[in-house]
């Protein structure tokens, strides 16, 4: 069709004149913040497009939203890894070592509170997430299904990092069910107000 963005997210950037980068997607729900730091990209791609300035970089941006638009003062974060059991010291991949750990250690250096890279099938239960206030995410599916699992119906799309408050539904258009009085409107809801709340003070 012509349009030269791969999502809203890069699109409303480009309407707020701000740098494409600087738009980053977190869903969220009741119990759960996800960042994914590759949003839509194949996964055989996702190995090449990680770095330690790209995680870095989507980690500041959520941490300042988080303290700035949601109250929370000194945000924790929890930084995936990518591959099985975060590696497993090298067996099982490489990539925490040379990208992730490195990000995560400069974060703390500038005095964003991060940890990890931890196993991501470890990462999202009820005593997990306890602690932590953000849980990046190095690919799409990894953020989104945890959230999806835990609520369905009720995410909510966040851009961060923009100078406006942008929420939407966690889902599709649904072209498939348009016009069959079958949708449901729970993320809808939700993400109207949450928009409602930031503008408040204190969010989810």
């Amino acid at each position: 069709a012509g349009f030269a963005h791969p999502g809203h997210t890069e699109f409303l950037a480009h309407c707020c004149n701000e740098p494409i980068e600087n738009a980053v997607m977190m869903l969220a729900s009741s119990d759960l913040r996800v960042v994914p730091v590759t949003v839509h990209s194949p996964i055989a791609d996702v190995p090449q497009l990680l770095t330690t300035d790209l995680i870095v970089h989507k980690a500041v941006f959520t941490a300042t939203d988080l303290r700035d638009r949601f109250n929370i003062e000194q945000p924790r974060l929890a930084i995936a890894g990518l591959n099985p059991h975060a590696g497993e010291g090298g067996a099982m991949g490489i990539e925490e070592a040379i990208y992730i750990k490195p990000a995560i250690d400069r974060l703390n250096d500038m005095g964003i509170k991060a940890s990890g890279p931890y196993a991501a099938d470890t990462l999202f239960h009820e005593d997990a997430r306890k602690n932590y206030d953000a849980a990046l995410c190095m690919y799409h599916d990894q953020a989104l299904i945890p959230l999806k699992t835990l609520d369905f119906y009720g995410g909510v799309n966040i851009t961060l990092g923009l100078p406006i408050i942008r929420t939407s539904p966690d889902h599709g258009t649904a072209l498939d069910i348009a016009g069959s009085g079958t949708a449901r409107g729970d993320s809808l809801l939700n993400a109207l107000q949450l928009a409602a709340k930031i503008t408040e003070g204190p969010a989810l």
